[in-house]
C-alpha cells in the first residue's frame, strides 16, 4: 500500500481508505448503500488491514449514527493501529441547533461522534458541507479549539467551492488557529468539475485531495454499457446517489475507452478507473465502498501498478467536458492560467 503525506500536514494516510456510509441501512436512502451489520463489518476491515488500508471513514449523518456505532464496535482493540475519519454539519435532529456548523453543533457533533465510535480522538474531522448562516471564524476558532482539546487530530472540509475553502483558509492563517488539511471532494472520470478551479487551489495551498465516489456511484463499475439495459443493483438505480442526471452517451464513450484500457494492463474497468485517479495531482487517498468482500478485494488491486501516460491521455480524452464560464474563457490563454500538470 501506497502512503501519501496529506496536505500541508505531516500526517501520512494509505492511498485507498474505505468508506463505511454501507454501515448500518439505516434509512432507504442508505440502505440503498449497503446494509452492512457488524459481523460482515469486522470481515471488511480485517481484509482492509490486511492490505495495508488503515483509514476509515464515516459520518455522523450516515444511518444518523449507525455507521459510526458499528465501526467503533468493529475495531475494537485496533484503534491504535487505525486513522478514523468522520464528518458533522449535517441535519441530526429536528432542534434549530441540530445542524451546520456553529460553534454548538460542532461540539456536540464531537462528542457525540467520540462516544459512538468509543474513541477519545478523531484523527481526521471533515465539515461535510459549507455553511453559510455560521460566520467562518466561528466555525474556524470551534475546530481550533477541538484540536488543541485533542479531541480532533486534523481538520479537513467537503464539498467546498472554491471561495469557501479560500476563504476559510485565510482567516486561518490571520489567526493563527488550524487550517484545512485535506478536501473531500466528488470527482471521477464521469465528473472531471473538481479540475476546474478546486484542484488547482489545492496545488497553490497545499490542501490534499481525499475523492469520494471515485466509481460515480457505481457507474465506472463496468456494469453499465453501451445497448444494455440500465443495471437496477446498484446504488444510482436504487435511490442512492448524489449528482446530476448522467449524460448516458458521454458515460459509454468513458467505458468505450476503460475497456480499451482494460484489456491492454490485465485489469477490470473499475480498477482502471481508480488508478486513473490516484495519478492526478493533489489526490492523496480514494474513498473506496464495498457491500460484500469480492467489491472490496476487486477494489483493492486498483494500486501497485499505473497506467502509461499514453493511457491516461486516452482517458482524459474520452471524459473531457467543455468547462463553463469562467473557466473556458481562461482556457483561451493557458500562459496566463496554467492548467495543472497531469503529464
Amino acid at each position: 500500500m501506497e502512503y501519501r503525506q496529506l496536505g500541508a500536514s505531516g500526517l501520512h494516510v494509505p492511498v485507498l481508505s474505505f468508506g463505511t456510509a454501507t454501515f448500518g441501512g439505516g434509512n432507504e436512502f442508505f440502505k440503498a448503500w449497503g446494509n452492512t451489520q457488524l459481523d460482515d463489518a469486522k470481515k471488511l476491515i480485517h481484509l482492509c488491514l490486511d492490505a495495508g488500508v488503515t483509514l476509515f471513514d464515516t459520518a455522523d449523518v450516515y444511518s444518523s449514527g449507525i455507521s459510526e456505532e458499528i465501526l467503533g464496535q468493529a475495531l475494537e482493540g485496533l484503534r491504535n493501529r487505525v486513522l478514523i475519519s468522520t464528518k458533522a454539519t449535517f441535519r441530526m435532529g429536528e432542534g434549530p441547533n441540530d445542524y451546520g456548523s456553529s460553534r454548538f453543533h460542532l461540539i456536540e457533533s464531537v462528542n457525540n461522534s467520540l462516544k459512538r465510535l468509543q474513541t477519545d480522538h478523531i484523527d481526521i474531522y471533515h465539515l461535510h458541507g459549507f455553511d453559510g448562516n455560521t460566520p467562518v471564524e466561528e466555525t474556524l476558532r470551534a475546530l481550533d479549539d477541538l484540536v488543541t482539546s485533542g479531541k480532533v487530530r486534523y481538520i479537513a472540509c467537503s464539498n467546498f467551492s472554491g471561495w469557501h475553502l479560500m476563504k476559510s483558509l485565510s482567516i486561518s492563517e490571520r489567526y493563527g488557529w488550524a487550517r484545512y488539511v485535506g478536501h473531500q471532494a466528488y470527482y471521477s472520470l464521469l465528473d472531471r468539475e473538481f479540475e476546474w478551479e478546486l484542484m488547482s487551489l489545492g496545488i497553490d495551498q497545499k490542501v490534499g485531495t481525499i475523492v469520494w465516489s471515485p466509481l460515480a456511484s457505481g457507474q465506472l463499475g463496468g456494469k453499465f454499457r453501451r445497448g444494455q439495459p440500465i443495471p437496477q443493483d446498484n446504488r444510482r438505480s436504487q435511490g442512492g446517489s448524489h449528482g446530476p442526471e448522467t449524460d448516458f452517451e458521454h458515460l459509454y464513450k468513458i467505458v468505450d475507452a476503460l475497456d480499451e484500457v482494460a484489456e491492454e494492463v490485465g485489469k477490470s474497468v473499475a480498477q482502471v478507473a481508480l488508478n486513473w485517479l490516484l495519478q492526478r495531482p493533489t489526490v492523496a487517498n480514494l474513498v473506496i465502498g464495498a457491500r460484500n468482500e469480492e467489491q472490496l478485494k476487486q477494489n483493492l488491486a486498483a494500486v501497485g501498478w499505473n497506467l502509461t501516460t499514453e493511457q491516461v491521455k486516452k482517458l482524459d480524452d474520452a471524459s473531457y467536458k467543455d468547462p463553463i464560464y469562467p473557466y473556458w474563457h481562461q482556457r483561451q490563454d493557458t500562459r496566463l492560467n496554467p492548467l495543472p500538470k497531469f503529464y
